[in-house]
């Protein structure tokens, strides 16, 4: 049977009529398939004309659409064709199941890392069960492999992992304007719907403004809003590099300290060296050329957020996960034991940081194939996101717009990401890479609303308060009720720190410990530093 919103019943009739056409491995058929018959709508091919919305309901096995009537004012009747297929596609995700465009190529990671390629009428994912989907982007791409076929990893360029569109549960508006005492009661299960719907759709109970840098909106704590980070760049969905981007053929950890554009070396695996000492527009532009068929960018702020509310939801780790705990920064690593202390040297007794030689383990650095390793990502097993705590700290894609609508890319002439704008230190205007388009990176408006914590929803800053003041022997910093997680947001002033920095654990010769995690952030002004790298994105 099909349906519509109004839950008035389209009978075969209709699809006689021709308001309906269905198709089945593309072949049109005058029927539809029964629940039980191994097949499932494609909501990627399926369409209506008029720019009507289809939808699919997995329970009553129903087709929605967001009309009412089956004609409009002009008399021009609505007509759908509705693919249904044998590819396996996971109910939960309500449309939102991996996007496959070359030469990504869907695979399975068995828990000692070998690399099949994927089955696509068989359970290659299953988020219900936290096993996220894997694709890899090969380095012969001329190479061919069958399904249930073993990649070598020597022809795997980089890894993948598939975050689907989804809803989330606000539980804090962040609206923050000072420092008070931490409320570790704020850590929860952050509830998530996939579905590939906008906030702005008016769905009962929900936002229907999704709350940017202050805007008031109409979201209140208990509505479901759709994460901004599906909604700047169109999307059911996208790609995030499995791993911190490394450099190709670093044979060490100085080797992939390099301050150029080059998406030559772009390599996202397990065991190599992360790319770091690369500025903020060098790091844009080297994602951005990557594959610009799969839309390759570097990762927003909003996307970080994305990633780390889906680790803390029913669908990923569900806890603080454990460190990259290498002193080389070498991706893919976890400890024997999290972290049990704040700032320290490097190999203190409670915060065991060692330099490991990459394949080998440590006596507390682990693999990411092993026991220990798995623990150091957004699932707990080897289809999640490693490096997110720990390894490089992470520039994320970003801007601070001041009151005259002028984009701040850096602090003075020797500390700047290498775009051109102004200096926050004496509004100087400098010369650099152009800014990019907008959807490539979020803004946060100083001449809006400025808080303590000038936040946008989603990004896993304003919401994981409140904060409160750490102090470690000489050094201080703020807190967040989220894990005791480090929280030193953008200054507004003229000083130090207009790019956030996400996840990592070191300072030079520091650790920071405890203070480290996937809800870490702390200031930078976009430069090139031994201890900063990146993320790679897609969305195809």
């Amino acid at each position: 049977m099909l349906e519509h919103s109004k839950n008035e019943t389209i009978l075969k009739e209709e699809i006689e009529d021709n308001l309906f056409a269905i198709y089945l491995e593309d072949e049109q058929i005058n029927y539809i398939p029964a629940k039980d018959s191994g097949y499932t709508l494609d909501l990627a091919k399926s369409s209506c004309t008029n720019g009507v919305e289809v939808s699919f309901d997995y329970n009553t096995w129903s087709v929605k659409t967001n009309y009412s009537n089956y004609t409009y004012e002009n008399n021009e009747r609505v007509k759908c064709s509705l693919y249904f297929t044998s590819k396996y596609i996971e109910p939960l995700l309500n449309g939102t199941d991996p996007v496959l465009e070359d030469p990504l190529i869907p695979v399975t990671i068995s828990d000692d890392g070998t690399v099949k390629k994927a089955d696509l009428s068989s359970e290659w994912y299953n988020y219900e069960t936290k096993k996220w989907a894997n694709a890899v982007i090969l380095f012969d791409e001329t190479k061919t492999y069958a399904s249930g076929d073993i990649i070598p990893e020597e022809n795997i360029e980089s890894y993948f992992v598939w975050i689907p569109k989804y809803r989330y549960q606000l539980w804090d508006l962040g609206l923050y304007d000072g420092l008070t005492t931490i409320d570790t009661s704020k850590v929860h299960e952050i509830p998530v719907i996939f579905g590939d719907y906008n906030t702005s759709d008016s769905v009962s109970g929900e936002c229907t403004t999704p709350m940017e840098s202050g805007e008031s909106g109409n979201c209140k704590v208990g509505d479901y809003m759709t994460h901004p980070a599906f909604i700047s760049i169109p999307s059911t969905g996208f790609w995030v590099g499995k791993f911190e981007t490394g450099y190709a053929g670093a044979t060490n950890t100085t080797e992939a300290e390099v301050n150029e554009i080059d998406s030559s070396k772009i390599i996202v695996k397990p065991n190599v060296y992360s790319w770091r000492s690369i500025q903020l527009a060098n790091v844009f532009y080297t994602s951005y050329d990557y594959k610009r068929e799969l839309d390759s960018h570097m990762m927003k702020n909003t996307e970080w957020g994305a990633v780390t509310y889906l680790s803390y939801s029913l669908y990923g780790i569900n806890k603080s996960m454990h460190e990259n705990n290498t002193l080389n920064l070498v991706t893919g690593y976890g400890t024997l034991e999290k972290f049990t202390c704040g700032y320290t040297g490097d190999n203190s007794d409670c915060n065991r940081i060692e330099n490991v030689v990459p394949t080998a383990n440590g006596s507390y650095s682990f693999m990411y194939n092993t026991e220990y390793g798995v623990q150091a990502n957004t699932t707990g097993n080897i289809t999640g996101i490693y490096d997110m705590v720990g390894g490089a700290w992470e520039y994320t894609m970003h801007f601070m717009s001041n009151e005259m609508g002028q984009y701040i890319v850096g602090a003075n002439s020797n500390e700047t990401s290498g775009f051109s704008g102004v200096l926050s230190a004496n509004l100087e205007n400098i010369s650099g890479l152009n800014i990019p388009e907008e959807k490539y990176f979020d803004i946060y408006n100083l001449s809006g609303y400025l808080t303590y914590y000038n936040r946008i929803l989603g990004d896993a800053t304003g919401e994981i308060g409140p904060f409160e003041w750490y102090q470690s022997g000489n050094y201080g910093r703020r807190i967040s009720s989220w894990d005791d997680d480090q929280a030193d947001f953008m200054t507004s002033d003229n000083g130090y720190g207009k790019f956030l920095v996400r996840g990592g654990v070191k300072y030079g010769a520091l650790s920071i410990g405890t203070l480290g995690g996937v809800f870490t952030f702390t200031p930078g002004n976009g430069e090139s530093i031994a201890d900063r790298g990146f993320r790679l994105i897609l969305t195809p």
